[in-house]
Parts: structure tokens; C-alpha cells; sequence
């Protein structure tokens, strides 16, 4: 899929700033796409743009209406179709990474097909793919793999793209789930991809490229996750890695929602990944450690990330604190 930009990014009438990850992570990320917000009478958070209407967003080039909400139980709204149908009925197309289906909703439906307007539902793949084949690819590849879910793979990808491409180095981002297709405008979601075909699926979002290329997979899951290795593993084979980033999040006590499950030793979690992307590229390497350090202040930070790079001999750094410069250093020299 392919979203056109510059959108209008929606909050509803949230009071949780939680809740608008999707929208924050698009202004943070791609500002260059973004004309502005749109609330609803009694919405306490704001991402501080510009408060448009719809036709002053039109006006202003806005070509998608994003939904770019997280609430409980990925639900649409029956308060929010007034805005969806303004939307369409101003010559913009819709994407949503919810749950449910905006294409689900008949009014809407047949309302977008009328207008020729298009729904992108990003967490539902539409595009026939095939099986992995493992067959060598060119270009180059960088996939982030963690201990845990939501441990900053989704960050860590964005923040290498941006310190890659701020070298001018021929780079690009990746997205494998809603929230970092609709930050960039592509990708597949893989979690809701049939099991047979993920590894196929990453081969198709990263194909063959220039040997100067360099494609930045975004990774889901855990291999030590009982709920989501599944996910990991296809993601390892299909990427056909040449680097692994780790990332991990310093003082989570057990895997995320299942307390009865503790988190792996790191040297564990680089062997295990580092074993399943071998599969399909013998020459996979660990490039670096991302950390989530928002437990510890400045100085244990720094002293942590000395530690891990010292025990593990690649650099480790909090991408949000130290960004991504010896990471990339340290890839280009094994790799560049």
C-alpha cells in the first residue's frame, strides 16, 4: 500500500496522550507529511499543530485523513463518522491502524467508492504475497530484534534511517506494523499476515535493491515471547539480515503480560537471533545494542550502555538520549 501524504492526523476527543502514539510518532518522525491536527470538542491533548478544519486542510494539500488513535479494543467510534465522511467528502482518503475495519462500515464504504476516495486499513494486508524462498538478495539489510515486545525497535529503525540518511547514504525505513506504515506511508503488517507467508512478506517489502542500499527493517515481537515469536522468526528469515540490532529495556522485570515468564540473558537473545537469521544469510552480524534507558538518569545511562558494549564489543547506546552515530560507525566499518 501506498498513503498519500500530507495527512491530517485525527485525536478524537482523547484525554490519554497514550492514546495518540500514532499520531505523535508521524509528527515526530515525518513532519514534512503533516499539515496539521484535528480535535474534537472536549480532546485534552494536543501534539501542538496547527488546528485545521477540514477545508483549510485541503487548502493546505492535506490527501489522507489518519486515525491515528490507540484505544482499547482498536474500536471505531460511532462519534467519529461525521469526521470520516468529511473527510471523503472533501476529496481525502482514509487510513486507520485500528482494529476494526473502516472498510467495515457500510455508509462509509460505499460512501469512499462513490467518491473514489481510498480506505486503508493498515493492519489488514490486501496484496498477494508469496512464500519466503530464502534466495540471495542485493542491497544491504538492518533488522532490529528484542528481548521483549515494545522495547523500541519500532524508534531505533527511524533513528538509524534519520542518522543514515543525514550522512546521505542511499538508506530507507521499512515498516512492519501499523504504526510505523502509517509514520511512513508503506509497509505490511506482518501480525496479520497467514504464518505461511511472512517470511515472503519481508522479502517483498525489502527485495533486491542497489549494493549501496541499505533497507532498515522495523521487528515485531520476540523470539522469547510465547505469544509473538512466530512473528519474529519470519521476520528473521524473510529479512535475509546482513546486521542485527538488539533493543531491550533496561528493568523490565518478566516478558511484557506474562509475569510467569522471565526475560532472556542477553547473550542468549543475541544467539538465538543471530541462529535464525543465519538461515538465510550466513554472514548476519550483531551491529549494536538500542536501549530503553528511561529508568536510569543520565549518568547510570551512560554507565550501562559502557557496560554492554564493553561485555558484548559493539556499541550500545539509547537511541532518545545518544542517537544512533556510533551504531551507524560501527555497521559501515563492518559492513559499509
Amino acid at each position: 500500500m501506498k498513503i498519500l501524504s500530507p495527512y491530517l492526523l485525527f485525536l478524537g476527543d482523547t484525554k490519554d496522550p497514550l492514546s495518540v502514539k500514532t499520531s505523535r510518532g508521524i509528527a515526530q518522525w515525518r513532519p514534512e507529511r503533516t499539515v496539521g491536527q484535528i480535535s474534537m470538542p472536549g480532546c485534552e491533548v494536543t501534539l501542538n499543530l496547527p488546528e485545521l478544519d477540514f477545508e483549510t486542510a485541503v487548502q493546505m494539500g492535506a490527501k489522507t485523513f489518519i486515525l491515528g488513535l490507540a484505544n482499547a479494543g482498536g474500536v471505531i467510534s460511532e462519534d467519529w463518522l461525521p469526521y470520516l465522511r468529511q473527510a471523503l467528502e472533501n476529496g481525502m482518503d482514509i487510513a486507520s491502524g485500528l482494529h476494526n475495519k473502516v472498510a467495515d462500515i457500510p455508509e462509509i464504504k460505499q460512501l469512499a467508492d462513490r467518491l473514489g476516495r481510498h480506505i486503508f486499513d493498515v493492519r489488514h494486508p490486501t496484496q498477494t504475497l508469496s512464500v519466503g524462498n530464502g534466495k540471495k538478495r542485493s542491497g544491504k539489510r538492518i533488522l532490529a530484534v528484542g528481548t521483549d515486545c515494545s522495547v523500541g525497535k519500532m524508534y531505533t529503525t527511524l533513528a538509524l534511517e534519520q542518522e543514515m540518511k543525514a550522512r546521505g547514504l542511499n538508506a530507507d525505513f521499512r515498516a512492519t506494523g501499523q504504526t510505523g506504515i502509517l509514520i511512513d506511508g508503506r509497509g505490511i503488517s506482518v501480525d496479520a499476515v497467514v504464518a505461511d507467508f511472512i517470511s515472503g512478506a519481508v522479502e517483498a517489502l525489502a527485495p533486491d535493491n542497489s549494493e549501496d542500499h541499505w533497507d532498515i527493517i522495523e521487528g515485531q515481537g520476540s523470539l522469547f515471547h510465547p505469544s509473538y515469536a512466530g512473528v519474529s522468526l519470519g521476520l528473521l528469515h524473510g529479512a535475509q539480515a546482513d546486521v542485527l540490532i538488539l533493543c531491550h529495556e533496561v528493568g523490565r522485570k518478566h516478558i511484557r503480560g506474562l509475569p510467569h515468564q522471565p526475560l532472556p540473558h542477553m547473550q542468549a537473545c543475541i544467539n538465538a537471533n543471530l541462529g535464525g537469521a543465519r538461515l538465510t544469510n550466513k554472514q548476519a552480524m550483531l551491529g549494536g545494542i538500542a536501549l530503553n534507558s528511561s529508568a536510569l538518569n543520565e549518568q547510570e545511562a551512560r554507565d550501562y550502555c559502557q557496560k554492554m558494549s564493553d561485555t558484548y564489543q559493539v556499541p550500545c547506546v539509547d537511541p532518545l538520549r545518544h542517537g544512533t552515530k556510533t551504531i551507524v560507525d560501527f555497521i559501515l566499518s563492518q559492513r559499509g
